[in-house]
Formats: structure tokens, sequence, C-alpha cells
């Protein structure tokens, strides 16, 4: 485990600590200019995170999604969700989680997906395959639609576009379809217990720690037109296999 990813799961804990301490509380809810929540459990947590990666690394750049963007244009540039699934979190139910990734020179290198209602911790890094709780994960080797696990999320901006006719498609062909949602889908994926994820309505911060962790078990990790990451994405295409995600990406796209 390089310093990188120790740094993060230490971040990820000392936000756990927080989290737990005003989860099942009455806490004010403020909302922001994008309409979404935003908790003092989320920025207190965020500080924890904060505290610990720039006290081992100063130098890194920043970009937290309740305190905003630092020093970006430098070569280490740590992603910070503290709480993805804040609705969720106020709302007293456990789909919630922090995300922290390390992205270096434009490549996402390390990520930790943390869950503490689930007691769920997943997290990788490049070259070092995937972890969920303590145990090495692999995705499965399901190379068919006919044979897959299909699990969608925030389907609403499809809903909307031709990219719903492509979804119809796909899930008529898949064996099972399921709506698992935030972390918890691909931790099932790149634990090899679901084979296909389609989201959309998502952004970097939400998805980035998740995107290592699927790839470092074996799995790909692109957008619904079949593109690589960035710091715009909105939309998630993972699959267990080349040929599945190649499937999917063929209906979704004709």
């Amino acid at each position: 485990m390089t310093p990188f990813l120790k740094t993060a799961i230490d971040a990820a804990l000392s936000a756990q600590d927080v989290i737990q301490r005003y989860y099942r509380q009455d806490v004010a809810v403020e909302i922001k200019p994008d309409q979404t929540p935003v908790t003092v459990a989320d920025l207190e947590s965020e500080k924890a995170i904060k505290s610990i990666i720039t006290a081992a690394f100063p130098d890194h750049g920043i970009y937290g999604e309740e305190t905003g963007q630092e020093r970006m244009d430098s070569d280490c540039l740590w992603l910070i969700d503290p709480i993805d699934g804040t609705k969720s979190f106020v709302r007293r139910y456990p789909f919630f989680s922090t995300q922290i990734a390390l992205r270096r020179d434009g490549e996402l290198v390390a990520g930790v997906s943390n869950a503490p209602e689930f007691e769920e911790m997943a997290y990788a890094e490049t070259g070092g395959g995937a972890f969920l709780a303590g145990e090495a994960i692999r995705v499965s080797d399901i190379r068919t639609l006919e044979a897959a696990t299909l699990s969608i999320g925030n389907v609403k901006t499809l809903a909307g576009g031709p990219g719903w006719q492509g979804l119809a498609r796909i899930v008529q062909r898949v064996n099972r379809t399921r709506g698992y949602g935030d972390f918890y889908h691909y931790h099932l994926l790149a634990s090899g217990r679901i084979d296909l994820v389609v989201e959309s309505d998502v952004n970097i911060l939400d998805i980035a720690a998740l995107a290592v962790i699927v790839r470092e078990a074996g799995g790909i990790f692109t957008d619904l037109q079949g593109g690589p990451l960035s710091l715009e994405t909105t939309s998630v295409l993972a699959a267990a296999t080349p040929e599945l995600h190649a499937e999917a990406l063929t209906l979704l796209n004709p």
C-alpha cells in the first residue's frame, strides 16, 4: 500500500467518526444553489478529510464537494465527496458513503469508498488490485447480457432522451434488473455479485474512487458513450468484462 492509499483510508476513517456522530440526529439541512442538500456532517467530515490529506501532502490539489477547489493545476489532485448520498443520510437510510480519489497527471490512480452504516470499505490503487473489507475482490466473468445482472441508477436524464430506448433494449436482454444505486452497485460489481451498471446524473466526485476500484477488480468503467472519465463526466457504463461492456455500449448508442 502506497502512502497515497494509506492517507486516503485514514482520511475516510476520520470522516466516518464525524458522520456516525451525526447520523440519526435531527441535523439542519440547507439547500445549495444546485438544489442538493448539505448538512453540518458534510462540512465537518470534508474538513476532517482535508486536514489529513494536506498534512501528508501539502502541495497537492483538492477538489471538494463542499469546500471547493484548491490548487487545481497540481499534478496530484484529490477528489472528495464526504457524504455521497446526503439525501439518504438526512432521511436516515444507509445508502451513503465517503468517496476519496487521487488523480495524478490526469489519471485516476487511487480510490477509497467507505460506507459506514454497511461497515463496508472498498479501496484500490493502480497496479495493486481491489479490496473490500480487507479481502481481494474480482469482477465476474459474465460475457453476455442474457447471463448478466444489471443495476440502474439515476435514470432521470436518460428518461428524457434517446438513451432511454437504448436502456430499454438492454433491460429486455439481461437476466435480472435491479436498482441498487450510489456506491453499492459498484461494490457489488467489483466483487463479482452483479455484472453491469448504467447510471446518469452523476459527477466525477461521486464515481472517481469507484472507477479505480472497479478497474482494479478487472472491470471496465467508462461514460455512457464509451469515453474515458474526466472532471466533466456525468454518466457511467461499467461492466465486468469487455464483451459485456461492448454489447451494452452498442445497444445504448446504435
